[in-house]
């Protein structure tokens, strides 16, 4: 069963019985999704000063692995069990708002509240004029590259082109031991999301003008063929498909990689993991034409319209939104600032691997507000994997995912 027709069945269902679960008298709950070993301590602690502040309001966190997240609010909907709030992946907004278990939360926001935000990081929570969620998280992409990695193999500076990073990371590759030029991710959350590098890079998108699916665009067959020759010329990790997210990430703390495209977070794990490391953070490289592209990524916290004690879980979500708070959350898990405030904070006009982040911003492409979009994103993942694998031609390959895309968007 896909994601799509595993979220709406039995939502019905479950608001009806929403009716017969009766919240605790001044009990806010809270799914928080785990970033980190660091998250769950800090909305703990978030909780604590809350009810110091507001003792007639007591607030429950339970923090859930991002990889089980979707499935267990679609199970707590339909059952009717479902927290107060939860954070959860923007991209999934559309679908808690079609289905009408998102509260919206304008009678609440008022110009003040709404003033401290950076408006990039609001508007993906923005649908049909109502403010549907609050951007809780948000990040971008860069390149991280190993300067000594880069010095041993001949590279002076950081590649600024994909011609220039195959280049670069075969001669990485060549210096022999467990080294590997390029960090690529092949397996889980993002394996689709690595390839959008490179294909925004060579001019194409997600979506077309006509609203069909990009994957067959003659710049995401280039791309695919970039990173498939990379594989084949060894100049990534062997194995990718066997490689998520954070196994990449590892190998680079490891001092084992020499460049691997991420997220802002990975420079507060090498300042606690790998101290020594020899490091810096540049640009995703550029296509042929200059095109370059990073993605840009919100979750959202939101209220669920069942909710009986809306106006406690709205002042929590008001003081979790305090600059204060901000800061904590946001320095402790790595991500960008979504509040003004916070953003002129020391921390990050002087912190240099933040800066590199934030001069993509406007490069940065999130992913489609539209009904489907998660089976969409398994189907690039699915095709993805079948070509670095060797199991299947490029071209044929991206061309079939792209008419399974097709048949989604049409639906």
């Amino acid at each position: 069963m896909t994601r799509s027709a595993l979220f709406k069945l039995g939502l019905a269902a479950g608001l009806s019985l929403a009716a017969l679960t009766a919240a605790k008298a001044g009990t806010v709950r809270v799914t928080v999704a785990e970033y980190s070993a660091k998250t769950g301590p800090y909305f703990e602690e978030a909780a604590k000063e809350f009810e110091a502040a507001n003792p007639d309001t007591n607030i429950e966190i339970e923090v859930v692995p991002w990889d089980v997240l979707l499935q267990k609010l679609t199970t707590d909907i339909a059952g009717g069990s479902n927290a107060d709030l939860s954070i959860i992946g923007t991209r999934w907004l559309l679908d808690f708002v079609s289905q009408d278990v998102a509260e919206p939360l304008d009678s609440y926001i008022t110009d003040e509240f709404k003033g401290r935000f950076i408006e990039t990081f609001l508007s993906p929570s923005v649908m049909d004029g109502k403010i549907y969620g609050l951007p809780i998280a948000a990040s971008a992409r860069a390149m991280y590259y190993n300067k000594d990695l880069l010095e041993k193999a001949g590279v002076s500076e950081p590649p600024k082109t994909w011609d220039e990073l195959k280049t670069a990371a075969e001669k990485i590759s060549g210096l022999g031991g467990e080294v590997y030029g390029y960090g690529l991710q092949g397996k889980e959350i993002e394996t689709d999301v690595y390839f959008y590098y490179a294909m925004w890079s060579y001019g194409a998108e997600i979506l077309g003008e006509d609203g069909t699916s990009g994957l067959d665009d003659p710049g995401a067959i280039e791309a695919a063929k970039l990173y498939k020759s990379l594989i084949d010329s060894k100049a990534t990790q062997p194995g990718v498909t066997s490689y998520a997210r954070e196994d990449v990430q590892n190998l680079f703390k490891q001092g084992k990689v020499g460049m691997m495209i991420t997220a802002p977070f990975l420079s507060n794990q090498i300042k606690e993991e790998a101290p020594n490391l020899n490091y810096g953070v540049t640009a995703i490289p550029a296509g042929p034409t200059g095109d370059r592209g990073t993605y840009g990524v919100t979750d959202s916290i939101i209220m669920f319209k069942n909710s009986q004690v809306k106006d406690e879980a709205w002042k929590f979500m008001d003081f979790l939104f305090t600059t204060e708070q901000r800061a904590k959350f946001t320095q402790n898990e790595g991500f960008l600032p979504v509040n003004q405030e916070e953003a002129k904070m020391d921390y990050y006009v002087n912190n240099a691997d933040l800066k590199e982040f934030t001069a993509l911003l406007p490069d940065a492409r999130f992913a489609p507000v539209i009904t489907g979009w998660e089976e969409i994103a398994q189907i690039t993942s699915d095709a993805l994997q079948k070509i670095y694998l060797g199991e299947g031609d490029v071209e044929a390959t991206l061309k079939d995912a792209a008419a399974k895309a097709d048949a989604i968007l049409k639906q």
